[in-house]
């Protein structure tokens, strides 16, 4: 395998900072002119609760609400973008469209807001998407995932905490698992490199090649160095008789 298809860019880090930063700047500006941003949640069944399906992703309840979704976008969002830089963009943009209009069929007579939703898409789409790659590195990191941010299936189901949003982080899990289905990665296969391959090979060195003449036929080698080439294959072991001078010292 040819781990050419990691490669490290500006945007692994570029794009979980600029993302959180936004998702900052929004509680700002609530904050400092006392917008009302709930109401642009989504509201599960009406017609202008499908704003949310976009904007509640951006929309947090207060500080620690949004700290608590900020660390783990961060990590996740650069993991997405360094193993799979092709389907990221995909990822995030249909992993919020998704996941939101899931939430506004099941979801609650409540606003649903916040970041929570995407982390569960990033999660289901890393542990899914590595699982099927079979590829040991995207294991690794599927492994990890599980090990760092197991806990979090707790959390799609109701009644474990009433004042999240269970429906979002189901819709988010699936969405995940939907999305690491239908994009496709290359296959991650080990490049078998033969002798021949290499630039150095030297045809007139190699003993399969010279059993074949200028024109591509099969010739017999001398059967004399064919002996030779039998007596490469052993050596000569050769022992000496080392008198045990001690011994016969003590027979006198």
């Amino acid at each position: 395998m040819n781990d050419n298809h990691f490669k490290y860019s500006n945007s692994v880090i570029a794009l979980p900072l600029f993302f959180v930063w936004f998702l900052w700047f929004v509680y700002w500006l609530q904050i400092k002119f006392d917008f009302d941003f709930y109401e642009h949640g989504i509201e599960p069944r009406t017609i202008s609760g499908l704003q949310g399906v976009i904007f509640s992703p951006f929309i947090h309840s207060d500080l620690e609400h949004l700290y608590n979704n900020s660390i783990p976008l961060l990590i996740l969002l650069a993991a997405l973008r360094y193993f799979y830089s092709k389907q990221s963009m995909d990822v995030i943009g249909y992993g919020i469209l998704l996941s939101g209009i899931i939430t506004w069929v099941i979801g609650r007579e409540s606003y649903h807001i916040g970041a929570s939703s995407l982390i569960y898409v990033l999660v289901s789409f890393i542990f899914f998407k590595g699982i099927q790659t079979k590829y040991y590195r995207l294991v690794a990191l599927s492994l990890t995932v599980v090990v760092v941010y197991g806990g979090l299936v707790w959390y799609i189901f109701p009644k474990v905490e009433e004042q999240i949003s269970w429906e979002g982080h189901l819709a988010g899990l699936i969405t995940g698992f939907v999305l690491s289905i239908l994009y496709k990665t290359p296959e991650y296969k080990k490049i078998i490199k033969y002798d021949w391959e290499s630039p150095d090979f030297n045809p007139n060195e190699d003993k399969f090649m010279q059993r074949f003449d200028e024109e591509g036929n099969f010739v017999n080698i001398p059967d004399i160095e064919i002996e030779e080439e039998i007596q490469n294959y052993y050596s000569t072991i050769s022992y000496t008789i080392i008198e045990n001078k001690e011994k016969d010292s003590k027979q006198e």
